[in-house]
């Protein structure tokens, strides 16, 4: 035992001496850098999810609160191998950038595999899931690299209140994080731990400050917010909680959905969807592959024909809803023929909004230990999918020329419409103005509108 803790200590003291010499010798190049942020900003670098968004704005509160300065925090994601290489990339070039700053790394892939982190030369501290939305993320002993807790033994998701975002068009809004699901694809449950819901009224209430705030659209996000309410008392769904947002934040103009599964969906969300017009008529859908067998090795929920059912039942209930969804390509064991079965979900479920991803097995998932495709097939039907969706979407588009719509500006003469499109108006509006429009034009992929009244707020 005492050798080990040597050895410990050991590596421990060659990590340090590793960081001290990369910072010595940036320092020493300092004055050919390119001109950087200021030493005394914090900066937040976010990938992945929105509910990772949302995230990184608490922890910009956090460290105004605390009075941090000079420090970068990388906020991570581990769907993809390739989401963790362009994180890896990006805090090297931080370090290269920013050579006196803190580097703290966080998110899912640090939650996960702490310790690949730590071995980073760029980084100080690896903090967890849990502990990144804690007030004292930048009053961590600097002497202890690695801050990261159980995932798996929390059970609650405390309320947190953000003030704004920094655009003040959209905002995200947490329901719920976690995952009782065991996709054989996804490790995601491991970097978020199971399912817990944040009640009712602290999500009406952090609604009512974003409103407050200027925010003319809430989207609402977590890792599956289609089991919200499972671990609350009374266990409300997620129908009952979008009735009381919108019963109780009149001034919410704009409800939009993150990614749902469609198995999870009843009649009652699905009347709620039709009848309500401040939920906007875009669903994300995680479908993730159209052939049945897939769907069984994949541990999916629903079938093919329940993807097929749910899209026609909701458009023939709201007719100008529109359809996004997550679509893997080449997941182990998948066939030409299986693979034109996801192909043919794009015309048979109406899909405009495609994710597609070539499957990246993840470790110590059952997937990852199925007989795998060639790398070079997966791209290949990814590139064919993505190919066949900018159709799709194009055809809808121009369909839509002519129309209609309400726009949310996002920025000065570009902002999207309620189907989730970009559109560039005809003149400057400031952030979060809605502006009804005509589209009558369609250029490199972006409708064109012209006003028909003034903006609202």
């Amino acid at each position: 035992m005492t050798r080990a803790r040597q050895m410990s200590r050991d590596m421990a003291r060659a990590r340090q001496m590793s960081r001290d010499m990369n910072r010595a010798r940036q320092m020493s190049r300092d004055m050919n850098l390119p001109l950087r942020k200021s030493s005394t900003d914090v900066e937040v670098v976010t990938f992945g999810c929105r509910l990772n968004a949302y995230e990184s704005e608490i922890i910009r509160k956090n460290a105004v609160d605390a009075g941090a300065v000079d420090s970068v925090v990388f906020n991570t994601c581990a769907v993809t191998t390739e989401a963790e290489r362009q994180a890896r990339q990006a805090i090297r070039r931080a370090r290269r950038d920013r050579p006196g700053a803190k580097i703290i790394v966080t998110g899912c892939a640090a939650q996960i595999s702490p310790e690949a982190y730590a071995d980073m030369p760029e980084v100080d501290q690896v903090i967890g899931n849990e502990e990144k939305l804690k007030s004292n993320l930048f009053d961590l002993p600097e002497e202890q690299t690695v801050h990261v807790s159980d995932i798996m033994a929390v059970r609650e998701t405390a309320p947190h209140l953000v003030e704004g975002f920094e655009n003040r068009a959209r905002a995200f809004l947490q329901i719920q994080t976690g995952c009782d699901h065991r996709c054989t694809f996804c490790i995601i449950p491991f970097g978020r731990g199971n399912s817990r819901s944040v009640g009712v009224g602290a999500v009406v209430d952090q609604a009512k400050i974003l409103v407050a705030a200027g925010h003319a659209e809430i989207v609402l996000t977590g890792v599956d917010i289609s089991s919200y309410g499972g671990d609350l008392p009374g266990r409300p769904r997620l129908t009952r909680l979008i009735l009381a947002l919108l019963k109780n934040v009149p001034g919410l103009t704009r409800l939009r959905l993150s990614s749902l599964d469609v198995d999870e969906c009843d009649d009652d969300f699905l009347n709620l969807v039709a009848s309500e017009p401040r939920i906007m008529p875009h669903l994300h859908l995680s479908l993730q592959a159209g052939d049945d067998l897939i769907l069984k090795r994949m541990k999916r929920r629903h079938s093919r024909a329940d993807a097929i059912q749910f899209c026609a039942a909701m458009r023939a209930a709201r007719p100008e809803i529109v359809f996004g969804a997550d679509l893997i390509t080449g997941f182990p064991t998948e066939t030409e023929e299986m693979f034109q079965k996801t192909f043919d979900l794009i015309e048979e479920c109406g899909l405009t909004h495609l994710h597609v991803f070539p499957y990246s097995p993840r470790p110590e998932t059952p997937a990852a230990k199925m007989p795998q495709v060639e790398v070079p097939v997966r791209k290949e039907r990814a590139a064919r999918l993505r190919k066949a969706g900018e159709v799709a979407r194009h055809l809808y588009l121009t369909s839509r020329i002519g129309t209609t719509s309400k726009i949310l500006v996002e920025k000065a003469t570009r902002g999207r419409s309620e189907d989730y499109f970009e559109v560039d108006l005809d003149q400057e509006y400031p952030a979060g103005a809605i502006v009804s429009v005509r589209l009558f034009a369609l250029n490199n992929g972006v409708l064109t509108a012209q006003a028909l009244d003034g903006p609202s707020s």
